[in-house]
């Protein structure tokens, strides 16, 4: 509030001694230098802002104004001051307070310097002390607003808002918020324009570029995407091209590409037409930059409800079968029979049991793929738990590149895999599991092989493999489950790109 106040006081002098100097009045020059020497008094002396500093200042600034009012009506604005600083410290009522001495003040003063006040004069502190008023009532608002204590709900009410108005804008969204689903709409507009042979679009992600669709492999582009990306301009490099999309000053993604061999790019005038197209596609771009920050949206409150839920269960759930082991523990102490004996240690088995698939439901639902350095490391820290929880081993083959998949395609694949293995090892009867990634931006294979009992009617409130293929079509991945010959399950998860159904055809043809 100090700040504020010593802020409003510098202001109030410089923005009215400037023109007094130009215009060479030199009563108002020199009363707006002796409120300037009073604000620096106030300053050094280090008053508190009390009731009786408010009445000293209002006081001496309204009977400046009020004996220089004959002469000149230039220093009447500093009348606003008073009340406005005195507002910010004490509220309303110190605003009144200051305001009605400092009037009080300069009408005293007026009649006291010219015997009476002609109508210019009461025009024009009638004017500014409206204006007072005006900012007395800023300054209680801002009282109250500086003093008020933090809601700890206000960023939940803040976000309720927020969600409500985005429910209510997706109405309206005629593309829709599937990343994929848009890029692809990009891709099919720039082969529309342009004579390509292959087309990536790519997004950023942390300080890299990765590929969200492709008509075509084409890894030739990565580099020319990369400069573009940096340097936030089109860039030919012979067949090769790149140009960024752009939202609000920001690159959104940057198509890439090449040409085709038939054609001359300097000959048919291509650079002035890559130019012109990446200007044109930036509504296209808005919607693409739109979507991906609701994918973003929706993999942190997923993420979040995830950590919620896994608190929830490790100190209540975990710790109440827990204390049920203890009590167990006490009636094994002191066994009535055999028979009881042996119920008993049936009894503490099955708890022990539990107890371990609590916990590894806790590990499952903390464990994600954002801060793993990989998709396939973050399957490899599942496998290690699964094992070492369940005895079971879990082999992975990872054959992954440097260059990642989108975020929240990542974590649709994990959950999909994080399934399946959890599957073969609590419900198949599995003795191995052999799990193999193969990552190829925009591309992915995931394969789970297990020996268990092979695939087995569904129970009524199973709802596991339901929710695979809800994920899986969530990114526009195929699903496949079968027989593994002479027993077990194979499940396997595809994800090609939506632009070209050939891209598909050879991950499914490698795996």
């Amino acid at each position: 509030m100090n700040r504020l106040v010593r802020i409003t006081r510098l202001a109030a002098i410089v923005v009215l001694l400037a023109p007094a100097l130009w215009t060479r009045d030199l009563t108002a020059v020199v009363a707006l230098l002796a409120i300037g020497g009073l604000w620096f008094v106030a300053e050094l002396v280090d008053l508190p802002g009390g009731w009786a500093s408010i009445a000293i200042e209002s006081l001496a600034l309204g009977a400046l104004c009020g004996a220089t009012l004959p002469t000149t009506t230039a220093v009447l604005a500093t009348l606003v001051v008073p009340p406005f600083t005195a507002g910010v410290r004490r509220g309303s009522r110190g605003s009144g307070f200051s305001l009605a001495v400092e009037l009080a003040a300069a009408v005293v003063a007026a009649l006291l310097v010219g015997d009476r006040m002609s109508g210019t004069e009461v025009r024009a502190l009638t004017t500014w002390a409206f204006a007072a008023v005006g900012f007395a009532m800023i300054a209680a608002f801002l009282h109250s607003a500086l003093r008020r204590d933090p809601d700890p709900l206000t960023p939940y009410h803040d976000a309720r808002e927020l969600i409500r108005q985005l429910i209510r804008v997706s109405d309206g969204l005629s593309s829709g918020l599937d990343p994929t689903t848009l890029a692809t709409t990009l891709l099919d507009a720039v082969r529309d324009e342009l004579p390509t042979t292959a087309l990536v679009l790519y997004v950023p992600r942390g300080p890299d570029l990765t590929p969200l669709v492709s008509t075509a492999q084409a890894p030739a582009v990565t580099e020319v995407a990369l400069n573009c990306w940096t340097g936030r301009e089109p860039v030919l490099d012979g067949p090769a091209f790149a140009f960024p999309l752009t939202a609000d000053d920001s690159v959104v993604a940057v198509v890439a590409g090449r040409f085709s061999e038939r054609v001359d790019p300097t000959g048919i005038g291509l650079a002035d037409r890559v130019r012109e197209l990446g200007r044109r596609l930036g509504p296209s771009a808005v919607r693409l930059d739109t979507a991906l920050l609701f994918a973003e949206l929706r993999d942190r409150a997923a993420a979040t409800e995830r950590r919620r839920l896994a608190r929830e269960m490790h100190d209540g759930l975990a710790q109440d079968i827990a204390s049920l082991g203890y009590l167990t523990d006490a009636l094994a102490a002191t066994p009535s029979s055999p028979e009881q004996a042996a119920r008993i240690d049936a009894l503490r088995r099955s708890i022990t049991a539990v107890v371990a698939e609590v916990r590894s439901s806790v590990v499952t639902l903390r464990t994600g793929v954002g801060e793993a350095a990989s998709l396939g490391a973050a399957l490899g820290t599942v496998a290690r738990n699964l094992t070492e929880s369940f005895g079971v081993p879990v082999h992975v083959t990872l054959d992954e590149r440097e260059t990642r998949l989108r975020p929240e395609i990542e974590a649709e694949l994990f959950r999909i895999a994080q399934q399946a293995m959890s599957n073969a090892v609590r419900h198949a009867g599995a003795t191995a599991i052999h799990v193999h990634c193969r990552v190829r931006p925009p591309g992915a294979v995931i394969t789970v092989a297990d020996d268990g009992r092979g695939l087995q009617p569904a129970r009524p409130d199973s709802q596991g493999l339901d929710i695979m293929r809800e994920r899986a079509t969530l990114i526009g991945a195929r699903l496949d489950i079968a027989e593994r010959h002479p027993h077990g399950t194979t499940v396997t998860v595809r994800l090609g790109t939506r632009a070209t159904p050939a891209a598909t055809r050879e991950e499914a043809v490698t795996a």
